[in-house]
């Protein structure tokens, strides 16, 4: 039996990249998966489709992330469609870069909306329903602990944001045996930071390993802590980086 057999999960922002490998993953290992979509109901169909070939059911939600509603909302039809929630993984996220001084307000309310907000709204939702067992995941960035350069400030400060919530969580929900942990990946080869962009070389230079993660080794991160090797984790930064912080 797999690991995650009879577990459903929410994945936000599941359409793509690290969201979707996580989705994939934890279909994998036995679970229901829900994720949501902003823009590409073609590519969350896709990925649904996929956990649907691996033998579970897959449901794709269009909930734009900067819709605090809109992700509670997400989180109750995963409930009305599966009759639970056992997972949830924040990963919806944007990567906002420029120079500080630019940064709009619309900007910073943007990135708070989509990091923080909906990760705060989406955890307080699933806690309604979350038992025993139940696991919140969010994934974080190798910037939030250390910024590595110029431009990024708005983006590290958001994602430094989500330690914050994940402590918090594990302390509000840890009596009742939820646990909460962020997972930080390092430069990752998706089409958000692909491995031959323009910035790759020099991101790569500082990584220990010599090379980009995949999106599947954030996945396989996420699949531990979802499943039994995960239940005495709470309140964690995991670090998935290639040693670049190291």
């Amino acid at each position: 039996m797999s690991g995650l057999s009879g577990k459903v999960a929410l994945v936000t922002g599941g359409s793509r990249g690290i969201g979707a490998a996580i989705a994939e993953r934890l279909a994998q290992d036995g679970a229901d998966v829900a994720l949501t979509y902003a823009a590409s109901p073609d590519k969350a169909n896709a990925v649904v489709g996929r956990i649907e070939a691996s033998g579970r059911r897959g449901l794709a939600i269009a909930a734009d992330a900067t819709d605090g509603r809109a992700v509670q909302a997400a989180v109750e039809k995963t409930v009305a469609e599966f009759g639970r929630i056992d997972i949830l993984v924040n990963n919806a996220g944007v990567f906002p870069y420029g120079p500080f001084e630019e940064v709009s307000e619309d900007e910073l309310d943007r990135t708070l909306a989509i990091h923080v907000r909906s990760s705060f709204l989406a955890a307080q939702a699933a806690a309604r329903h979350l038992g025993q067992g139940g696991r919140i995941i969010s994934i974080g960035s190798c910037l939030a602990d250390y910024a590595g350069g110029a431009n990024m400030t708005l983006y590290v400060m958001t994602k430094a944001a989500l330690t914050g919530l994940t402590r918090g969580l594990a302390r509000d929900l840890g009596p009742r045996g939820i646990t909460a942990n962020i997972i930080h990946p390092g430069p990752t080869d998706t089409d958000m930071n692909p491995a031959d962009g323009p910035g790759a070389d020099g991101q790569r230079q500082g990584i220990a390993l010599g090379h980009y993660g995949e999106a599947s080794d954030i996945a396989a991160m996420a699949a531990h802590l979802a499943g039994e090797g995960g239940r005495w984790v709470t309140g964690a930064s995991i670090a998935v980086d290639g040693g670049i912080n190291a």
